[in-house]
């Protein structure tokens, strides 16, 4: 079993939702944390209030999707913490819509998911995640270091209608776990990097809380518990799965019971 204490994480998207509860659950345990974010604004709010349970929070501005900012990132959490033990590329964005839209008059198709909205997604989602691994990963080996690579899917991977471009990228944040599992176990190192995936599904954050409140609800009752998931619960879920050392190379599902048709 892996401890908290003194372990140190790279959070990317740590400026708030479950990268930020994931963060706050991690110095509450004794754990160091640099905090990557796009927004300096995010970043600062954050830090202010980790730092009531601990003085060990770094943070840095990075663009996920930009090699050079996270190879900094990497570097930056080595010079000051020595290690990087816990890696939870979590920046992540949306842009729903509908591949084609046909008017209900016409019949004709009037909209389109853009060529951009495909993109965007996919390069902060996919790409963001194999540059934030890929960088850390490589600190990690060169420096020793023993831990987790914990990586956000969703169940939106299982196909969500209005999310192409966002299902399309966490159905491929759900091949990374078996991948890289195998290419470590090849290399002689899975017995000292772990790769996991966690899967939420509806959760508190405040993208979810931007929902209508009539459409939030109908989303609400297709959860069997009744309720969303909080995102302190989505890290308790990540902390065990860092301190479990026999969890590796697989996704983890955290959605209350949710289902694509949960009432049968």
């Amino acid at each position: 079993m892996l401890e908290i204490q003194n372990a140190a994480a790279v959070i990317t998207g740590g400026g708030g939702g479950i990268g930020l509860a994931l963060a706050q659950y991690w110095v509450k345990n004794g754990g160091r944390v640099l905090l990557a974010d796009i927004g300096q604004q995010f970043l600062t709010e954050a830090q202010k209030r980790l730092e009531q349970w601990s003085p060990m929070v770094r943070t840095m501005v990075c663009d996920v999707t930009d090699e050079n900012d996270c190879s900094k990132m990497a570097d930056f959490a080595i010079r000051e913490f020595g290690a990087i033990n816990l890696v939870a590329p979590f920046a992540g964005i949306i842009k729903d819509g509908l591949m084609v839209s046909p008017d209900g008059v016409t019949g004709k198709v009037t909209k389109k998911m853009s060529l951009d909205q495909f993109r965007s997604v996919l390069a902060i989602n996919l790409t963001g995640v194999f540059l934030t691994v890929r960088e850390c990963t490589e600190r990690m080996i060169n420096n020793n270091c023993k831990g987790l690579i914990c990586l956000v899917s969703s169940t939106g991977s299982l196909g969500t209608a209005g999310q192409l471009n966002y299902s399309s990228s966490k159905a491929a944040i759900s091949v990374f776990p078996k991948v890289l599992t195998a290419e470590f176990f090849r290399r002689g190192l899975a017995d000292k990097i772990r790769c996991v995936a966690i899967a939420p599904g509806y959760v508190e954050t405040a993208m979810v809380k931007k929902i209508p409140p009539a459409a939030l609800q109908k989303i609400i009752e297709q959860v069997p518990i009744g309720r969303l998931v909080q995102p302190g619960e989505v890290a308790c879920l990540v902390g065990e799965l860092y301190r479990n050392e026999s969890l590796a190379g697989e996704v983890y599902f955290i959605h209350g019971g949710l289902r694509l048709g949960s009432k049968g």
